[in-house]
């Protein structure tokens, strides 16, 4: 166990309370400026659910709202302070035509329509899931794809000119990366897991996708042999809403996770690099606390961050072995790497979860090295392995990659190679599997409501899926959407059920009781990952990292 001294280290300027989104109480009260207007086109007349963005000049903080059935736009009193933004839009097939700033007075509303053109490049609109929906193949051969967009959008793959033999050498080079890595910030994998495919079995992986692949790209064809299609844009109660993002100053920050603590600050692991961060949304300040490099020449970055009970932040370091500690209020670090038998090449400590370390004094978390799990003795600092496939057929993959504990701090584990929920007995260590009823469907992150019901999300499967620990009991839900893939689950205060997409770039907001969902449209390609929802407001916020876009989202729904 080490402690090691932590300094936090300020990215960006301090920007004064009149930022944008950040207005002081006085102006807040007088409702001084706002921006309203008619969005519209040649071919539509008046358009709805379009969103229409505006960032002031020097700011790092971005609004944005959609219009309603009427194409009417309109920022609510108080987000916008006096001064000149840059506005933006999106709704796939059409570009701003026309004004692309505003002048923001403090005496009276400005008052500005927009026009839209006809894109003429509607390839560069789509988002993941516009993709999937336009490349021919089967579901299973799309599903492929999935894998893919954890780093990089699909449009570079489309795009491409690789024929079949050449997407032979690019796979194995892929695959070289480690999942935090990104175009502009790549990092090698030090060693193979050791319950994935090997060998010939990874050869014939490798040769279905690289046919498959080269039938979609450019390398028969200067142009696709397919239509491409897209979603339909928001309508109804999916336009009241206001979303704010945050830059966070450098490309290559990849929020992850993200959590709200009770003062209203926004903390995020850093994917692919070694850091704690920290945002005031209040004033766009960022600070940085460093991780230490424990493995040096292995992948830096972090993955899950959670709370315990007196609001500690834990999260774990991925390749470096280990997992951490950090007490907000002292800005102090603990950390704890994996006992050197179980500290392999391949160890990858995503997961760590002291939700319910309050009950017995243990932490769990998990080793991706070898679909391992780990529990953490806080008294003694003595950390015990779990394996729950070491008896699995030779050659079968398994993938734990969530752990979650119950109220009594037994462990559930997704089993994100299969369908199955594990569980752990918290006494006897009796390992347990549950299988979902959808097969194949990945199940990946989640939470464990107060009725020690846990709910995640089913990647594959494209569904929210609930385990009632209680009954043994699974429901699903299936996603509005084609290709959703939900990464995450939370719910809120009210029971309400909230995910997000990598592909789509929507937030999915479900009512488990009457099975209705709305669909909050992002306004840029966000690669949703985990998510959160503060339920101190009213209505509730959600927050998201944008992990490829190097910012972090606030979405507040207007009922």
């Amino acid at each position: 166990m080490r402690a090691p001294c932590i300094r936090s280290s300020m990215i960006g300027a301090a920007f004064a309370l009149a930022s944008l989104g950040a207005a002081p109480p006085d102006a807040m009260a007088q409702g001084a400026a706002t921006l309203t207007g008619i969005v519209s086109s040649a071919e539509e007349g008046p358009m709805e659910g379009v969103l229409v963005s505006a960032k002031r000049d020097g700011s790092t903080i971005t609004v944005t709202v959609v219009s309603d059935r009427d194409g009417r736009y309109s920022f609510p009193a108080g987000r916008l302070e006096p001064g000149n933004y840059a506005l933006r839009i999106r709704a796939v097939g059409y570009d701003l035509d026309g004004a692309t700033s505003a002048a923001v007075a403090g005496e009276k509303p400005a008052a500005i329509d927009l026009k839209l053109r006809k894109t003429e490049d509607l390839a560069a609109q789509l988002s993941n899931a516009e993709w999937l929906a336009s490349i021919p193949g089967t579901d299973q051969q799309k599903s492929n794809l999935l894998n893919c967009m954890g780093c990089h959008t699909l449009e570079r793959i489309v795009r491409s000119q690789y024929d079949s033999e050449a997407f032979m050498q690019v796979l194995p080079r892929m695959q070289s990366y480690v999942n935090q890595s990104i175009p502009a910030h790549p990092q090698l994998r030090r060693a193979e897991r050791l319950m994935e495919e090997r060998g010939d079995q990874r050869v014939q992986v490798h040769r279905q996708a690289a046919d498959y692949l080269a039938t979609i790209n450019l390398s028969k064809s200067p142009q696709w042999g397919y239509p491409l299609k897209t979603l339909p844009r928001p309508t109804g109660r999916a336009t009241r809403v206001v979303i704010t993002e945050y830059d966070l100053g450098r490309e290559t920050i990849e929020p992850h996770d993200v959590v709200v603590d009770p003062d209203g600050i926004a903390w995020y692991s850093s994917f692919g690099e070694p850091f704690l961060g920290r945002l005031d949304p209040k004033t766009g300040k960022v600070a940085e606390f460093p991780l230490p490099e424990l493995k040096r020449d292995f992948p830096t970055g972090s993955l899950g961050l959670r709370t315990d009970r007196d609001g500690n932040l834990w999260l774990g370091m991925m390749y470096q072995g280990a997992f951490a500690k950090f007490d907000r209020k002292a800005e102090k670090l603990q950390v704890w790497s994996l006992p050197p038998e179980v500290n392999i090449d391949a160890a990858q400590v995503n997961m760590v979860s002291p939700q319910s370390s309050h009950v017995d004094g243990k932490v769990w978390t998990q080793n991706n090295g070898f679909a391992g799990v780990h529990r953490l003795d806080l008294a003694s600092g003595r950390i015990e392995t779990f394996e729950p496939f070491r008896t699995a057929p030779k050659g079968e993959p398994h993938n734990i990659y969530d752990v979650i504990p119950d109220s009594r701090n037994n462990l559930y584990f997704t089993d994100f190679r299969h369908r199955h929920i594990g569980r752990i007995d918290a006494a006897s260590g009796e390992v347990k599997l549950y299988a979902a009823p959808t097969p194949a469907s990945a199940p990946r992150r989640g939470m464990m409501d107060p009725q020690d019901r846990l709910w995640f999300g089913e990647f594959r499967g494209n569904r929210i899926g609930m385990f009632d620990s209680k009954t043994e009991q699974f429901k699903e839900w299936l996603m509005p959407t084609a290709w959703t893939a939900p990464y995450d689950v939370v719910l809120d205060r009210k029971g309400e059920a909230w995910t997000g997409s990598m592909s789509t770039d929507r937030v999915v907001r479900l009512d488990p009781a009457t099975d209705r969902t709305v669909e909050y449209l992002l306004p840029r390609s966000t690669n949703i990952r985990r998510v959160f929802v503060d339920n101190s407001t009213d209505p509730v916020t959600f927050w998201v990292g944008s992990n490829h876009g190097a910012s972090i989202v606030k979405l507040e729904p207007l009922d």
